[in-house]
């Protein structure tokens, strides 16, 4: 058997082999430790026995899907430790927060500092102990049944609506629990955390990929967990709190009705940033509104203007494409390519200079960049606003004060929008805001961009890159934020998504991550009948209908 190991070249074995004696000759010549492999275009695990020629490629903690098993393997220890410490409590895992994960443990008595350091000490003693994470099929409904005993309803609901006759299960220390997601082999790996108190549960921090050998500094995101904490009681009000609760509502014929409470939801709070945007009036005349790729922002800012002209404001559009720098004078990536999306792209001292103007009740004669050939150009009529007549200002770089910098902040009023997903597939399985935006996306490109979800996955890192450069470390800037996810909209997205996903071709570099979102589409029951989604709904701009474009 010959199997070729990326960067090691070319081995010969007699018989099997496991990944996890390849590893080893890997990590003597890497810089970190291997998480997983991609054998022959597949996803696996350390634990995997290579029987055939193979090309296999190895992961570190350095890359997205490395440090995503890590943190996977790592909640599962705060599990095992957690019920070490209290066995009658139950753990949820709850979403990213301050450069970790924020978690709840529920017990008889509320969770204290003293408790965390508890937690963290056992955790501790289980990373020491090297203890081996194993891996076990079993019946579905045999596993339905130990979650039951357990009390684990939200795992019983998951797997009722699970097709494959088999799950399989991980073991640690005795306590069995079904993650969505592969893990490391053993605790030994898991040496890089640390546990904060934070009211009324715990933040998990865990390292960056940027340095996987050291946890991530704890970074304050009061807002941020105010709108997360927001979208916990959404989830209260709905009575959707994870996939197979929301299973049940569409299997009984009540999609509808979650439907329409999700959206007056959505309604409300964008009356309420429109209520206190008119309440400020006389000095808030820019509005700047920023977000992600496909969290809904072109939705958002349309309906904002509706609430706006219902309190007898007259907001006016202004594009901040239309302030490129000419093509030849764009700067250059890291690369050498250029770098549309870098601040300094834009004209900011004809922004700024204009804005100014506009403000001051002058007239101003717009720019209109030409995609085709990269220059700009000017609109043939001036324009002039009364005070009446707020700015509304959509783009990556609208949380960014240099953006904007010769305007007051008094003057301004900044909006961060973002698809925060309310939803789990159970109480240990978070799902992930990226694959939620990811999935809107390729249905949206599908239709709009004539753009295929190879070609869609293909690019997304680098639009994760300029999301975590341009808008993520402006997030605490915002005046308000608004939650995009709508907890239907996956249910909806599926038979869209699925199609679409199943034409990337098995040797095609997509296949893994395709591959991951149609495994993650199965936990979920479609949405067929959408007569109960509004032409205003956000979700409606990326499976189209939308009254707005």
């Amino acid at each position: 058997m010959r199997v070729t190991v990326a960067g090691l070249g070319e081995m010969a074995f007699d018989g099997p082999v496991e990944l996890m004696e390849l590893a080893r000759a890997y990590e003597e010549k890497s810089k970190y430790r291997a998480a997983c492999a991609i054998v022959n275009n597949n996803l696996r695990e350390l634990t995997y026995t290579l029987n055939e020629d193979a090309e296999v490629e190895f992961l570190n903690l350095s890359t997205e899907v490395g440090m995503k098993i890590y943190v996977r393997t790592l909640t599962f220890l705060f599990i095992k430790a957690c019920h070490d410490i209290f066995p009658d409590c139950r753990v949820h895992i709850e979403h990213s927060l301050g450069n970790g994960l924020y978690c709840e443990v529920y017990r008889k008595e509320s969770l204290d500092e003293e408790d965390v350091e508890k937690i963290e000490i056992r955790m501790r003693e289980l990373v020491d102990a090297d203890i081996p994470i194993k891996k076990q099929k079993m019946p579905t409904g045999e596993a339905a049944l130990y979650f039951k005993k357990m009390g684990w309803e939200d795992k019983v609901r998951v797997l009722r609506y699970r097709k494959a006759p088999f799950v399989n299960l991980y073991e640690l220390d005795g306590l069995k629990d079904y993650f969505y997601g592969y893990m490391l082999p053993s605790t030994g790996y898991l040496k890089w955390f640390e546990l904060k108190f934070y009211l009324p549960g715990v933040i998990l921090q865990f390292p960056s990929r940027s340095n996987p050998v050291e946890v991530a500094p704890y970074r304050e995101q009061a807002k941020l967990a105010r709108v997360f904490r927001e979208a916990e009681q959404w989830a209260h009000i709905l009575n959707v709190a994870d996939v197979g609760a929301l299973n049940d509502f569409i299997t009984s014929g009540k999609s509808g009705e979650i439907i329409r409470i999700a959206e007056a939801l959505h309604e409300k709070k964008i009356a309420q940033i429109a209520d206190t945007i008119y309440e400020n009036r006389d000095k808030m005349r820019l509005i700047l509104i920023a977000g992600p790729s496909s969290s809904g922002k072109t939705t958002f800012a349309q309906r904002l203007m509706v609430q706006l002209r219902v309190n007898g404001l007259r907001p006016v559009s202004i594009s901040l494409d239309d302030y490129f720098l000419e093509r030849d004078k764009t700067p250059l990536d890291e690369e050498g390519k250029p770098d549309f999306e870098a601040l300094e792209a834009i004209d900011l001292r004809l922004f700024n200079q204009q804005l100014t103007r506009l403000i001051q009740g002058r007239e101003v004669l717009l720019p209109k960049f030409n995609f085709h050939t990269g220059k700009r150009e000017y609109q043939s009529m001036p324009i002039k606003i009364e005070k009446d007549q707020p700015i509304i200002i959509e783009g990556i770089h609208g949380l960014n004060e240099r953006l904007t910098s010769s305007i007051p902040k008094e003057n301004k009023f900044k909006i961060y929008v973002s698809a925060l997903t309310q939803l789990s597939i159970d109480n240990h399985n978070r799902i992930s805001t990226t694959d939620t935006r990811l999935l809107r996306r390729i249905v949206r490109d599908s239709w709009a961009r004539s753009a295929d979800a190879k070609r869609t996955i293909a690019m997304w890192p680098s639009v994760l890159k300029g999301a975590e450069k341009n808008i993520f470390p402006y997030q605490e800037e915002a005046d308000a934020i608004f939650n995009s996810a709508m907890v239907y909209e996956l249910a909806v997205l599926k038979k869209y998504a699925e199609p679409l996903l199943e034409k990337i071709k098995s040797s095609d570099p997509e296949y893994i991550t395709a591959k991951h979102l149609l495994k993650f589409l199965d936990y979920f029951v479609p949405i067929i009948d959408e007569r109960d989604i509004p032409l205003t709904s956000i979700i409606r701009e990326f499976i189209g209908g939308s009254c707005f474009r």
